[in-house]
């Protein structure tokens, strides 16, 4: 088979598919490298599934909040398949005075950006959520947030991606990027090479390594997250969660389970660190977490547990840009936890950056020579 295209994507996360499919959706032809046997394994099918614009940084909130309006509404209709996408709000919960601060300034950030998010009470948030402790004594909403099912988003763009003629190549392990006059032009697996007139590196943490063969080095570190589900409940809320003290976020999903994620902070110091395997301490710690804001879900059973990693970047926001120094080369990697709920969008947005077109959202914020010295 033909190894060339217009546009090699390596990785087949949230991103590498949105974008397969975007670019498919104008004409390119696209060839997607994934190391793995499986599509979308790593943290894209399995995060907390957040489709938040609250909460975030000030940098990322115009593409979090560009994607909300124009295109996780219609998303399940595009893609033909169930996103499971709610758009029931997220409550940001607190239980001290300092929890209510660190709310009160992100919610004045966000707000200086335009979004609909508010203070609220305790009494409030559980007028909107009854399920809640006395404890919660305030909470940032915004109405416009909600949640989707990471699975079979990511999967549903590669579906289409597939029907629209993009080529997927399972188990194909990049070894390094390869210049041809000055321009990054070969892929490199341990089996084969391919060739693109553009070259996408949206492969997660993997993608600080490959960036290194062509010289380079996106600051950026594994970090180890856990999720957990609980077995199907009644039907209780369907508001996306978080807390001031990050002690726990997640949401009831369309089956009933509930999906939380959280760290104990001793990710770090595990025995078996590299292998990034989920812990019973960690779990435990959540479920702490959990019981204190939601006393009813404390008899549920915890069905499953996984980890995952998280590539974390210096500065908290994803590196979203051609590099100046390698033509031909594109980043979309570092996304810091942050990625699944502006996935979509950022699929879009790299299909105009990658065609030279007009694009629907400032990407300055995310360039890779931010990281530059500054003389």
């Amino acid at each position: 088979m033909n190894n060339c295209a217009d546009v090699v994507i390596i990785g087949s996360g949230i991103i590498g598919n949105a974008a397969a499919y975007n670019l498919a959706k104008k004409g390119c032809s696209v060839i997607v490298l994934e190391k793995d046997n499986s599509i979308g394994h790593g943290g894209s099918s399995r995060n907390g599934g957040g489709v938040r614009q609250s909460g975030r940084d000030k940098r990322e909130l115009p593409i979090a909040m560009w994607g909300v309006k124009n295109i996780w509404p219609t998303l399940s209709e595009e893609l033909e398949a169930d996103c499971e996408y709610y758009q029931q709000g997220n409550l940001r919960l607190g239980k001290t005075q300092e929890h209510l601060k660190i709310l009160q300034n992100l919610t004045n950030n966000a707000r200086e950006c335009g979004l609909d998010v508010n203070m609220i009470s305790g009494e409030e948030a559980r007028e909107i959520c009854p399920y809640l402790s006395e404890e919660v004594i305030g909470a940032s909403w915004c109405k416009t947030d909600g949640h989707a099912n990471p699975l079979t988003t990511t999967l549903a763009f590669y579906r289409k991606a597939r029907q629209m003629g993009v080529r997927y190549i399972s188990g194909e392990e990049v070894v390094e990027i390869r210049k041809i006059k000055g321009k990054a032009r070969l892929v490199v697996t341990k089996n084969n090479v391919y060739e693109g007139d553009t070259i996408l590196l949206a492969a997660g943490m993997e993608s600080r390594k490959i960036a290194g063969t062509v010289g380079i080095d996106i600051p950026m570190v594994p970090h180890l997250m856990e999720v957990l589900v609980t077995e199907a409940q009644p039907d209780m809320f369907y508001q996306m969660l978080g807390t001031a003290a990050a002690d726990f976020y997640g949401h009831q999903s369309k089956h009933g389970s509930f999906v939380f994620g959280g760290s104990s902070g001793l990710e770090g110091y595990r025995k078996d660190n590299g292998t990034y395997t989920n812990s019973s301490i960690t779990a435990a710690c959540t479920c702490r977490g959990i019981m204190k804001y939601f006393p009813v879900l404390s008899e549920a059973k915890i069905v499953r547990s996984w980890g995952g990693v998280i590539d974390m970047c210096a500065d908290g926001v994803p590196v979203i840009s051609k590099v100046e120094e390698v033509p031909g080369l594109t980043l979309a990697c570092a996304f810091t936890g942050h990625g699944f709920g502006i996935g979509p969008a950022v699929g879009v947005l790299l299909s105009e950056l990658i065609r030279g077109e007009t694009l629907s959202v400032d990407l300055s914020a995310f360039a890779y020579d931010r990281f530059k010295a500054k003389i």
